[in-house]
């Protein structure tokens, strides 16, 4: 008889936590610079009226990279990578959730729900900020009749002088429009669509990893088991909460202020498949990073292994 395996987990007092930062970081810029162009689509679906502009992800994809090229897939991308901060906000914080909420339950579930939620709500006061500049940004070139800002036309500066001059207008004018709080634009909304998803995602992510190490043969390795079972967390947690992530987007970027009335809009002026827009390019960035993220995020942890646990540890 086959003998049940488990997914053995690595805890936060296990880890050398100069070795888990340093690799952190490159980890983190990697997944965000692979995923980026599938984040700006799915920002400009949900935004656009109907089917105003793109029919779809890739009718999107092919019309951006036409019309702006390559680097019109990457609008925003400079300022979002300070968002970098809120990815190590979001590691640690969990690993010390969970670590705390150990002490009270031994349930791998609990502490991945508790941990995961936490996460979420502290990553997403740093990240708010960035994201509404970021999208602002993304929303510039073909999508720019959909935003509420413009930034002045290149006239043929350097290249880096465009890119922060961009910025620069975009937070004057967020700035003068509405103040700091216009930085905080979608915040509850942003909750309201992360905190669920993280919460979502990881006690999702140890049941599909566990049940398919029920099922796979005793000599397939842990991580490929659990680089099944990141992508398959990721889909279930962006089909639940899709709904709030296009009102999020419609709050940050046409500067709506309640995220009921934008619910109710988005429902009287596109139905329930408005609740869908952008679902097909989350879950094909949601996909590659899932998996990005698993394996890179459990190799981080083995690599950041204290040494003396090295040799006791087996997958």
């Amino acid at each position: 008889m086959q003998q049940k395996r488990n997914i053995q987990i690595i805890e936060w007092e296990d880890l050398d936590k100069r070795k888990f930062y340093s690799f952190g970081v490159f980890m983190t810029m990697s997944i965000r610079a692979t995923v980026y162009p599938a984040t700006l689509i799915r920002t400009r679906l949900q935004v656009q009226k109907g089917k105003s502009l793109y029919s779809g992800t890739f009718d999107a994809f092919f019309k951006i990279l036409r019309a702006e090229g390559v680097r019109g897939l990457y609008r925003g991308f400079m300022v979002n990578t300070f968002t970098l901060i809120s990815g190590q906000a979001y590691i640690t914080t969990y690993e010390l959730v969970r670590k705390y909420v150990s002490i009270y339950s031994k349930d791998n579930t609990l502490k991945s729900l508790v941990a995961g939620g936490s996460a979420s709500l502290v990553a997403q006061s740093i990240t708010v900020p960035i994201d509404v500049i970021s999208q602002q940004l993304m929303m510039q070139g073909q999508g720019e009749h959909l935003t509420r800002f413009k930034v002045k036309p290149n006239t043929g500066a350097a290249k880096h002088k465009v890119t922060f001059g961009q910025t620069r207008d975009i937070i004057r004018q967020i700035f003068a429009a509405d103040g700091l709080c216009g930085f905080y634009r979608g915040y509850v909304a942003s909750l309201l669509t992360y905190i669920p998803n993280s919460a979502v995602w990881w006690p999702f992510y140890h049941f599909y990893a566990e049940q398919l190490s029920k099922m796979a043969p005793g000599d397939c390795p842990h991580l490929v088991l659990q680089a099944m079972a990141g992508p398959l967390a990721a889909a279930t947690a962006s089909t639940v909460t899709n709904p709030m992530d296009v009102v999020r987007a419609r709050v940050q970027v046409e500067g709506r202020s309640s995220v009921i009335k934008t619910f109710k809009h988005l429902i009287a002026e596109e139905g329930f498949w408005g609740m869908t827009k952008g679902l097909s390019a989350r879950i094909i960035s949601s996909t590659p990073t899932a998996i990005v993220m698993v394996v890179g995020y459990e190799t981080l942890k083995k690599l950041s292994l204290r040494p003396e646990l090295v040799d006791s540890r087996h997958w």
